[in-house]
């Protein structure tokens, strides 16, 4: 079944559920050329004010997923993106094709696209500390082998953390899911590596029960950031910590 333009369903959201809109942007697969058939509208809405708000529909036969936001919200988003090194909201507006007419939102849309094209500052300190010693560990127990289900879900988790500590110790962009995997071939292409492809070559090994590739390739991405760290790894517990609620009786 051909569903109908996304942009014309995109508009037609728009009007039907946010008709106070000011501006609005339609980003994802369908704008990059990478839609597939259970591709669904990532739709933005720029309110003057308002309650931000997420929702979920279905309109003309496609998956919506309705993001409604003042310009405050977008920034707060924006700045929680930050921090944990995926640039979601940011990405939303900043990629997104403006679906109505007028230049509303135009310069919150440029503030949006110089975080992107900035990057997130890189991992250093405790963080990448944890980071390494997390990765070792793993390491050290994906060697050890076990059972094939454990060994699985090993192997799985060393190539999530391989690939978020060579993005994030690199001042790059990490993600989930496929946003990961776009983020890896963004690095490898800027920096002219290959660790997208051998990651995913030796999570297949690993999966099928040779987890030296993997344990390889996650070794080259420690060797940017100092190697493996286990032995006299600490790490200090938050001040926050020590004023925690006492649990059970008193």
């Amino acid at each position: 079944m051909t569903r109908p333009d996304p942009f014309v369903t995109a508009r037609a959201v728009v009007a039907t559920h946010v008709p106070g809109a000011r501006q609005a942007w339609l980003a994802g697969s369908v704008v990059q050329g990478r839609a597939t058939a259970t591709s669904d509208l990532d739709v933005t809405v720029l309110l003057d004010d308002g309650q931000p708000h997420r929702v979920s529909l279905t309109h003309d036969g496609w998956p919506v997923e309705l993001f409604v936001h003042t310009q405050a919200s977008i920034r707060w988003f924006v700045a929680q993106d930050l921090a944990r090194r995926r640039p979601t909201m940011a990405r939303l507006v900043a990629s997104g094709v403006p679906l109505l007419e007028g230049d509303a939102g135009a310069a919150l849309r440029d503030e949006c696209a110089a975080v992107v094209a900035a990057g997130p500052p890189a991992l250093t300190g405790d963080a990448l500390a944890l980071a390494r010693y997390t990765l070792t560990d793993l390491l050290d127990n994906l060697a050890g082998g076990g059972q094939p289900l454990e060994v699985a879900a090993v192997a799985v988790e060393a190539w999530r953390s391989a690939a978020e500590l060579l993005l994030s110790s690199q001042g790059h962009w990490g993600g989930t899911g496929t946003w990961l995997a776009r983020e890896l071939t963004s690095y490898d292409e800027s920096c002219g590596t290959t660790f997208g492809p051998r990651l995913l070559d030796s999570l297949q090994a690993a999966l099928a029960g040779d987890p030296a590739p993997l344990v390889a390739v996650a070794d080259d991405v420690l060797a940017l950031v100092g190697g493996r760290l286990w032995s006299g790894f600490r790490l200090e517990a938050p001040a926050e910590a020590l004023a925690a609620p006492r649990t059970g009786r008193t």
